[in-house]
């Protein structure tokens, strides 16, 4: 087993480089998962692993084997080493080198006759994202799909804040005009969570094919969705303020909908 104990190392320097900059992450194709749990789902979703590198003081080979279960080339590596690649102050010392995925409107297949989506435009905030992508696990959407991303998906603070749950859904990305045509083409009520001449979501049938769409905090959602909604939908407030945490609003969404579903 290869053994790294110098940050100097050619390599480690570029493994740095895909943790700190999307520039290379698109580049290369590759991005690093960190930790036990994200690395597993990570398997489980179908990402194609090229190293593992752990620090035997918090990770042993034994867990290694377990964790991997395939020949995987893998490196042990000293803990200044890293330091220099966990991004996570609490780690479990494992990272991994993954192949991204091409994730295509087209590359979407779903196992439903009526598939619940969640739609995102232009998230921005890596929290925001990783809790929106924890509300679409929870709730086990068929799909998720971001609308002119503003943000690498994988971002390791996405990777994060997701707690790896950026690996246990379909996600496709495009741009707003390629998304609705796609949801138009496939036969989607398409719900947009907006103030401008909205219902109460409580009022509508979510068990058709059916895509919840929200929008950012500060902007909501572009026009071109408000236009092309079958229906504009509003969770009604009852405090002083009008908006709320946009994870938060898609959650009480995407829970009516599969309570509907569930009734079915």
């Amino acid at each position: 087993m290869k053994i790294i104990r110098s940050t100097h190392n050619t390599f480690i320097k570029q493994l740095i480089q895909l943790k700190d900059k999307s520039r290379e992450r698109k580049k290369k194709g590759l991005f690093l998962v960190e930790g036990a749990r994200e690395i597993s789902l990570a398997i489980k979703g179908g990402y194609q692993l090229e190293t593992v590198l752990f620090y035997p003081e918090l990770f042993s080979n034994e867990q290694l084997n377990e964790l991997t279960n395939q020949q995987i080339n893998t490196i042990e590596i000293s803990k200044e080493v890293y330091q220099k690649l966990a991004y996570r102050d609490t780690t479990e010392g494992v990272i991994a080198v993954a192949k991204t995925k091409n994730h295509s409107l087209d590359d979407l297949h779903f196992n439903t006759e009526k598939p619940l989506l969640l739609v995102v435009e232009a998230p921005e905030k890596p929290g925001n994202i990783g809790a929106l992508l924890r509300t679409a696990d929870a709730a086990n959407v068929d799909a998720v799909i971001i609308a002119n991303p503003k943000t690498d998906l994988y971002n390791p603070n996405i990777i994060r804040s997701s707690v790896g749950c950026v690996f246990t859904k379909q996600i496709a990305m495009g741009t707003t005009p390629e998304v609705i045509s796609f949801l138009k083409e496939k036969h989607f009520n398409i719900y947009c969570a907006a103030l401008q001449a909205s219902v109460e979501y409580t009022t509508q049938d979510f068990t058709k094919s059916s895509a919840i769409v929200v929008g950012t905090e500060a902007t909501g959602l572009s026009d071109e969705w408000l236009n092309n909604a079958n229906q504009n939908i509003i969770i009604p407030m009852q405090g002083e303020i009008d908006s709320m945490n946009v994870s938060v609003a898609a959650g009480i969404l995407i829970f009516e909908a599969k309570r509907q579903r569930n009734l079915k």
